[in-house]
């Protein structure tokens, strides 16, 4: 087989004649690397495909709908919209000991003990690391899984024949070679044609398959290789959290058979990735009906399709420096300051000589601006030391002018508070878009986040407004 020295930059997988220092596509420095690829020569093509007739009309393609394979695990079945598609190709990415491993097994240790065979091809760990993680996990191990640890992808796609898999799990993609190919492990070649035969696997008209490749994380937190591996497979996930925490969030960033950025929580335990069936009861802190604490504020987020009710504490403190703290774990920090700047400026709650703390219980991280008015409160609260009544919401984006702004869905927000049992929700003034009606909600319409701030501490006379 004759070779062909192409150079290919790493980072978007734009292919040069010749080397250069930076790519024109990506503009990204030093990420063009030097490959060799089979020459195939064009003639050869085009006389196979000559009097040959590919195109259909659309109205003639007959249609199909692909079959899901449910698993025991509900969060991983919504993020993937429903199961995971038999002919599909799945990548999940993550940073290290996020529990990319750990919720594969457990999907592969679910769909075994449903009488299907999976085969669980790692790049990265011996046959006795597997082993060992499966029997900290599981009780015992059902025989329908198979273990083949090599980095070769020729010998993967020799035993998928041979085990006749109906899952096929690779981790991670970047450590598999093709032996045609002369590349090292990981680089553009090696991954794309790697991708390309798994693809191939997946799509087999005759006898589809699943499969499921790990991709490694990049330091920017995007899938390690070439754009067009995200742009090949059919479901890209990716698990937020860190090493250490408990909470992990797994996102859809594209999903060909379901919702794109649809959300599952999961907590990391010894036993493994345990799914949160209802977040709304985990992102809040559990007190007695007549326990009130101060900093703490209540709203809905919007995680994908589902509606989340979530807790913000904020704790405001005296400062004895000349420059306050503003500390913020699951806030932007430049959110907070335009917070902190409004709540000074519209609503005369002095903060510049003050610390000032916003976490969420539970640790999710806050992305939307439907949030903006809870936090706003729960440092009120705080540093007015008086506690909003627990049954209350708040749900409104709070705009420079210190003006309540109308956000996305509040409909689903307010149903899922009024499943709850929540009472009370303040929103924008005209933020509904039709009549909903509630059977414990009451929706309470404010112009502006004074006019908030003093109806939920009217009772207090020493507000100065």
């Amino acid at each position: 087989m004759k070779l062909k020295t192409n150079y290919v930059c790493k980072e978007c997988g734009q292919v040069y004649s010749k080397w250069q220092g930076r790519c024109d596509a990506c503009k990204e420095w030093n990420t063009i690397i030097e490959q060799e690829t089979p020459s195939i020569k064009k003639a050869g093509i085009v006389s196979k495909m000559k009097g040959t007739s590919l195109s259909k009309r659309l109205i003639d393609v007959t249609g199909s709908s692909s079959e899901r394979i449910i698993t025991g695990i509900s969060e991983f079945n919504r993020v993937m919209g429903g199961g995971i598609v038999k002919d599909s190709l799945t990548i999940i990415t993550a940073r290290p000991g996020a529990g990319k491993s750990t919720l594969l097994l457990q999907v592969a240790q679910d769909i075994a003990e449903k009488g299907m065979n999976v085969l669980y091809a790692s790049g990265e760990e011996s046959e006795s690391q597997i082993k060992n993680r499966a029997e900290r996990i599981f009780q015992s191990i059902s025989p329908n899984i198979w273990i083949h640890s090599d980095v070769s992808m020729n010998n993967v796609l020799a035993t998928i024949q041979q085990v006749e898999a109906d899952l096929i799990i690779i981790d991670s993609i970047q450590t598999f070679i093709m032996e045609e190919y002369p590349s090292r492990p990981g680089s553009p070649v090696q991954t794309m044609e790697c991708a390309n035969a798994l693809l191939q696997v997946a799509k087999n008209g005759t006898r589809p398959r699943a499969v499921i490749i790990v991709g490694q994380m990049t330091k920017d937190d995007e899938i390690a290789g070439v754009r067009a591996l995200e742009h090949l497979v059919d479901t890209v996930l990716i698990i937020e959290g860190e090493s250490g925490e408990e909470l992990r969030g797994v996102i859809a960033s594209k999903n060909r058979f379901g919702s794109t950025g649809e959300a599952a929580f999961f907590a990391m335990t010894e036993g493994g990735m345990n799914p949160i069936e209802n977040p709304s009861e985990y992102f809040m802190t559990q007190r007695e009906a007549n326990e009130q604490i101060s900093g703490c504020a209540l709203t809905v987020v919007k995680e994908g399709t589902r509606p989340i009710i979530v807790e913000i504490e904020s704790l405001v403190s005296t400062s004895f420096t000349p420059y306050p703290a503003r500390i913020s774990e699951n806030v932007k920090r430049e959110q907070l300051n335009t917070l902190i700047s409004i709540l000074e400026q519209r609503g005369k709650i002095q903060l510049y000589d003050k610390n000032v703390v916003v976490k969420t219980t539970g640790g999710l991280k806050l992305k939307e601006q439907a949030v903006n008015l809870a936090v706003a409160m729960s440092i009120v609260s705080s540093e007015k030391g008086k506690a909003i009544p627990s049954h209350t919401l708040f749900i409104a984006d709070v705009g420079l002018t210190g003006e309540l702004k109308r956000v996305p869905t509040l409909e689903a927000r307010l149903k899922e508070a009024d499943r709850m049992g929540y009472k009370r929700v303040y929103v924008a003034r005209r933020a509904m878009q039709r009549a909903v009606s509630f059977e414990n909600l009451q929706v309470i319409e404010k112009n502006t986040l004074s006019e908030v701030i003093w109806s939920v501490f009217e009772e207090r006379s020493d507000l100065p407004f």
